[in-house]
């Protein structure tokens, strides 16, 4: 693709530019691993889970604010059909194979198992779903992947549209915005000890329990308000170009920490740590980690213009 002559009306205005579709690939390749991966110790026990066989929550009067909408159990046939549905529409996503069917699929299972048992309904289904969504409403699959692999190359597009890329931007800073409100609103700012009292639940690992042993408590103190800073500040870090890299790898590092520290929350820290990547990380990274994936030869070009540096 030619590179495009910006007007100087887009230049100060770069938000409805064209996106490098890089950043949507990488969305779709990655996200829906992280997703099946926070699924699967649910589907290994599938019967228990959405059927009759194990608990679900029991359907509440009409015009029960706490219940507007009410999912029957399903039997247990029904039940692994939906898990392997889920799963091989997850691959195909992640794989490029039939892209839009594979990832309409996912995304209407995904807001199913959601909306199905909302004991079960934990960030990563909610937001998973947003995703697959975005996914499905998207040119995903258009390059690097299977789907893309049977067109020419001078076929493949190399930008889209900006809605598909900004709405992951978008929805990372406000997400941050939200949550460093929702810590203003709590505790954050009158108790220092909230990170450390975080540490001493049932999702402690070793690290976690190494860790409160040995770091000061005012180390704590610290990560909790450069968390409160980091939060807040989001839509400014991620705006400005100067501090676009040095949040990201703020961003990376806090939910690695999240991870490693609170175990089953890993699934949220790595879809949180693919969807930072696909909207801020520099192009070139992308464009290698993907090209490594598909094993293209690295001549394939690269985007070009404004958009890259957006």
């Amino acid at each position: 693709m030619q590179r495009k002559r910006v007007s100087g009306a887009d230049r100060r205005n770069p938000v409805p530019l064209p996106q490098p579709v890089e950043r949507l690939e990488f969305v779709r390749m990655f996200a829906p691993l992280a997703i099946l991966g926070f699924l699967a110790s649910r589907f290994v026990h599938v019967e228990h889970w959405l059927t009759p066989i194990g608990f679900v929550v029991p359907p509440r009067p009409a015009g029960d604010y706490r219940q507007p909408l009410y999912i029957s159990p399903i039997p247990v046939w029904l039940a692994t059909l939906v898990a392997i549905a889920t799963v091989g529409s997850g691959i195909a996503t992640s794989l490029g194979w039939r892209t839009r069917r594979a990832s309409g699929v996912f995304a209407a299972l995904l807001a199913y198992l959601a909306l199905a048992d909302r004991l079960e309904a934990f960030t990563v289904n909610k937001l998973g779903t947003i995703v697959a969504i975005a996914l499905f409403a998207s040119p995903s699959g258009a390059r690097y992947g299977l789907d893309a692999r049977a067109k020419p190359t001078d076929g493949r597009p190399t930008f889209v549209s900006w809605g598909n890329v900004r709405f992951s931007q978008f929805l990372l800073m406000f997400m941050y915005f939200g949550s460093g409100l929702a810590k203003m609103r709590g505790d954050w700012l009158s108790n220092p000890h909230v990170i450390w009292s975080h540490l001493h639940d049932s999702y402690q690992t070793a690290l976690t329990h190494f860790l409160a042993l040995t770091v000061p408590s005012f180390g704590w103190t610290l990560f909790q308000y450069a968390t409160l800073v980091y939060e807040v500040g989001a839509p400014l870090w991620f705006s400005l170009r100067k501090t676009r890299v040095p949040a990201l790898f703020v961003g990376l590092g806090m939910h690695a920490t999240i991870g490693l520290m609170f175990g089953p929350v890993v699934w949220f820290s790595l879809l949180m740590s693919v969807l930072l990547l696909a909207s801020f990380a520099p192009l070139d990274w992308l464009k290698t980690a993907l090209m490594r994936v598909w094993r293209r030869p690295t001549s394939e070009p690269l985007a070009q213009g404004t958009a890259q540096r957006s």
